[in-house]
């Protein structure tokens, strides 16, 4: 299937201001990039680098003014990937390949080795087969007792938060099961770009979990995990995944998300949902 993805991020700014972004997609199995586009209006030189989780970065000075920044890619990608039957193995962690390693680790917003964590991960999951009943378990738990609701948290909010409180976004649920996924010893990671399964259309964030040795992905949002993604960028947690980081003056105005599929959904896939 091919699929479209457009971000338009526009900023007041009020001083020479220096930003970091992750706006271009990542070339990885599983999605075919076509063709991509970053523009900056008024246009002003950028460099870019690599980050220590292979997300590919920008950085430039944004100047005084109106600052536009667009971000495209077309891509071939395939549904997102299910898990296979029989299921995955859960690996204990002393066969974990060590660069999965530090997803079971706590991290700034995921701290999966406090007491309260804990017991809300033994309470969703603790009885069942380790692995992928519980990842599914925990991803169920959270779409059914976490209100979706915006405005009610911010850059601050973590996983304990949204246990205790119960409101958040796509970001909010994807920190509390990365957090309680991690208290059960099962590497996972956060992940975002585009999904076209959405109600409001907005950059979004889901989790993946390694399990039998590959990663699979799980969205806490959505009803059931479906629909065709393109991933931008992967880390611990959001702060490894932020799209733009500034350091100075500048305000966001207005963030304007596309997302198109390009061709229709094959119909032997729609039959098998």
């Amino acid at each position: 299937m091919r699929m479209k993805g457009r971000s338009i991020f526009t900023y007041d700014v009020y001083a020479p201001t220096t930003i970091t972004t992750m706006l271009r997609p990542r070339r990885e199995e599983g999605q075919s990039i076509i063709s991509e586009g970053f523009h900056i209006e008024p246009p002003i030189p950028f460099s870019e680098y690599t980050d220590l989780y292979g997300n590919p970065c920008q950085r430039t000075i944004l100047p005084v003014g109106q600052v536009t920044i667009t971000s495209e890619v077309e891509a071939q990608v395939n549904p997102t990937k299910v898990i296979p039957n029989p299921l995955p193995k859960f690996m204990l962690v002393s066969d974990l390949p060590d660069e999965v390693m530090h997803y079971i680790l706590p991290s700034r917003y995921c701290q999966s080795d406090l007491h309260e964590i804990n017991m809300l991960a033994m309470e969703i999951a603790g009885n069942l087969v380790p692995g992928y009943e519980q990842v599914e378990a925990i991803r169920s738990w959270i779409h059914n007792n976490i209100t979706y609701q915006y405005g009610v948290t911010d850059a601050s909010t973590t996983a304990v938060d949204l246990a205790r409180y119960r409101f958040g976004v796509c970001r909010d649920f994807t920190h509390l099961a990365i957090a309680l996924c991690r208290n059960l010893c099962i590497p996972t990671r956060m992940t975002v770009g585009y999904l076209d399964k959405l109600k409001d259309i907005d950059l979004h964030a889901w989790f993946e979990v390694y399990i039998g040795g590959d990663w699979y992905p799980f969205d806490a949002v959505q009803e059931k995990t479906e629909g065709y993604r393109i991933e931008i960028a992967h880390g611990r947690d959001a702060a490894d995944v932020a799209m733009v980081t500034q350091y100075g003056n500048a305000i966001l105005k207005s963030l304007t998300v596309e997302v198109e599929l390009l061709e229709p959904e094959p119909e032997q896939h729609q039959n098998n949902q």
